[in-house]
């Protein structure tokens, strides 16, 4: 059981990254441009501040266009991870990644052909959309049950990486049913790590110390 964080902010990243809970980090155009920062700066950053595993998303048309694109990412080091949609383009792109040797994340996934496929052309993980699943009237938890299922079944060694998080709820029940990793939103993570007995325990702990201290 892995948990990434689904960010680019590096202030946010180093914070939660100290805790020594994070496994990894996912980006995508979408919160590259949120961070403000070209690419390769906020990879080489992630990759300084000691994160083994970044999943860094790659654009195009074609095979060829992933390719020349994923060839600029992985020469910034070992830790980068090839981020593909899953198109009949991006699958041809993962199977030339992956016989490399390159880890290869398969985005965008929404069923279980699209999960097998990608497994077929050696992806390391495939991400599918939990939330975005449950906006559509599907159920993603249920997807990643299925998917897990049929890995089990023909013994694939593609890991199930959880996206498109929206609450603390989502990612439990995606680990409950199959995900071998979930990414989420740092305000997720976060939320984690609450709960109102925890509250209430620790104000009685701390309050009877206090009486503790004061017969000493």
């Amino acid at each position: 059981m892995k948990i990434f964080l689904d960010t680019a902010d590096i202030l946010i990243l180093k914070n939660a990254y100290n805790s020594g809970l994070i496994d990894g980090v996912t980006t995508n155009p979408s919160l590259i441009l949120q961070s403000g920062q070209q690419p390769h700066d906020v990879y080489q950053q992630l990759q300084d501040l000691g994160i083994k595993d970044i999943s860094a998303e790659v654009v195009g048309e074609s095979a060829e266009e992933f390719l020349l694109m994923a060839e600029e990412y992985i020469n910034i080091g070992p830790e980068i991870t090839i981020k593909v949609p899953c198109t009949e383009e991006g699958l041809k792109a993962c199977k030339v990644l992956s016989d490399r040797g390159v880890r290869v994340n398969v985005t965008l996934i929404f069923s279980v052909a699209q999960a097998i496929l990608s497994a077929k052309a050696g992806a390391t993980y495939v991400s599918p959309f939990v939330g975005r699943c449950i906006d559509n009237k599907i159920d993603g938890i249920e997807l990643i049950a299925s998917i897990s299922e049929a890995y089990i079944i023909h013994d694939i060694s593609t890991q199930i990486l959880a996206a498109s998080i929206r609450d603390v709820d989502m990612a439990v029940n995606a680990l409950l049913n199959g995900a071998d990793i979930i990414t989420i939103p740092p305000i997720v993570f976060n939320e984690m790590f609450k709960h109102h007995l925890t509250d209430e325990g620790l104000e009685i702990f701390n309050r009877d110390w206090i009486k503790v201290k004061q017969k000493v």
